[in-house]
Formats: C-alpha cells, sequence, structure tokens
C-alpha cells in the first residue's frame, strides 16, 4: 500500500469523526448523569460526553495526585502528540519496507484515531463555549479552556445487555454490569480497530514481513 492511499485512510476516518463530534457539539447540550439519551434504541445510544483524561475518564492525577488535574492534562496531550510522531513514523517505514498490508491499514487505522482525539485536546476548549446546560457555540478565543486543556467528545455507547452478578462472587455479587457500557467516539472505534487487527492477525503480519 503506498503511503497516498494510507494518508487517504487516515484522512476520510478524521473527517468522519471530526463532522461527528462537531455535529454534536453545535447542537445538543451535554447529556449528565441521569438524563435522557439523545437517541436510544435500547442495544445503541447516542448520548454527548466529555471525556477529560482517558480511557473510562481516567485521568493523570488519579495516578499521580500530586500533579494538578490541568497539568496532567497538558502532559496527557503532549504524551498523544509524540506518540502519534511514533505512529506516523512507524507507518512511514512500514510503506517504504513494503510491509505487510495489513500492518499499514492498521496502523492508519491507529494514526486517524489518535490524530482525531489529539485534535480535540489541543482546540476545543479554545473553539467552543461549555456544553453545560447549554448548547455551545463556536467563539475562538472564548472558549471552555485554554489550547491543549480541552475535552474529549463521546457519543456513541452499545449497552448491548445487563445482568446482575450472582451474590456468592466475592466484590461483584449482587451488583448489575452492563456490556458494553463505556461511551466512545469514532476515533476510539478506529484505534480499537487497528489494534485488534494488529493482535488478531500478529502471525500473518510477521510472516509478511519477514
Amino acid at each position: 500500500m503506498t503511503l497516498n492511499k494510507s494518508l487517504l485512510i487516515v484522512f476520510i476516518i478524521l473527517l468522519v469523526d471530526q463532522i461527528s463530534k462537531v455535529y454534536i457539539k453545535l447542537n445538543f447540550p451535554l447529556t449528565l448523569y441521569g438524563e435522557l439519551p439523545l437517541f436510544d434504541l435500547g442495544w445503541f445510544k447516542l448520548l454527548f460526553i466529555e471525556n477529560k483524561g482517558m480511557a473510562w475518564g481516567a485521568t493523570i492525577n488519579d495516578f499521580l495526585p500530586f500533579i494538578s488535574e490541568r497539568d496532567g492534562k497538558l502532559f496527557l496531550t503532549l504524551f498523544r502528540m509524540t506518540a502519534v510522531t511514533f505512529i506516523f513514523y512507524w507507518l512511514y517505514n512500514s510503506v517504504k519496507q513494503h510491509s505487510s498490508k495489513l500492518l499499514t491499514i492498521s496502523l492508519s487505522l491507529i494514526l486517524a484515531g489518535a490524530i482525531g482525539n489529539i485534535i480535540d485536546s489541543v482546540f476545543y476548549g479554545y473553539f467552543f463555549t461549555d456544553s453545560y446546560y447549554n448548547v455551545a457555540q463556536f467563539s475562538p478565543g472564548n472558549g471552555y479552556e485554554s489550547f491543549f486543556h480541552g475535552h474529549v467528545v463521546d457519543m456513541l455507547q452499545f449497552p448491548m445487555f445487563t445482568w446482575v452478578w450472582p451474590d456468592w462472587i466475592p466484590y461483584f455479587g449482587g451488583n448489575e454490569f452492563t456490556f458494553f457500557e463505556p461511551v466512545f467516539n469514532i476515533a476510539d472505534t478506529s484505534i480499537s480497530i487497528g489494534v485488534g487487527i494488529m493482535l488478531f492477525f500478529n502471525k500473518k503480519i510477521y510472516s509478511e514481513n519477514l
């Protein structure tokens, strides 16, 4: 696969990701805890959640409490940017060395997803007003945060089924569990598919690169 085709994959995913996020941001207020989803099919829900940190809303200062939330957010954004640089270099080398097509596709998906979430973190806080109890406005310079401190927009949830753990199971017994409860976005999906391809087809990718 050529580098141009790889970058086309990245561009298309980025376009879909950002259009979906901006549409949600400019048309709906945040879906606060206990409120009804924007759209609900039971097994699929459309919400509007802003994630300040990593997966499941975890932040750097959850693990390093001596770091402030703002400094932790800045560190996370800079780390993501460093990771994107590394992933692009890996993608560039894989194309240059005519590596497995599956490897190139998976790296393109991961790169697109990573850039998509970085755009939120770097720019959204500066360009959009807040979404608490009202619909955000596009207002450069009057946003809810400064550059590098924006929140990632999440909106997709697939709570396909729910069960209650049997009482005899330690710690979890009697608690309700929903699969799949996390709220995510197109960028997250792209990263997950890319990583999944690399894990599932690992032997094939490795054999083709020998």
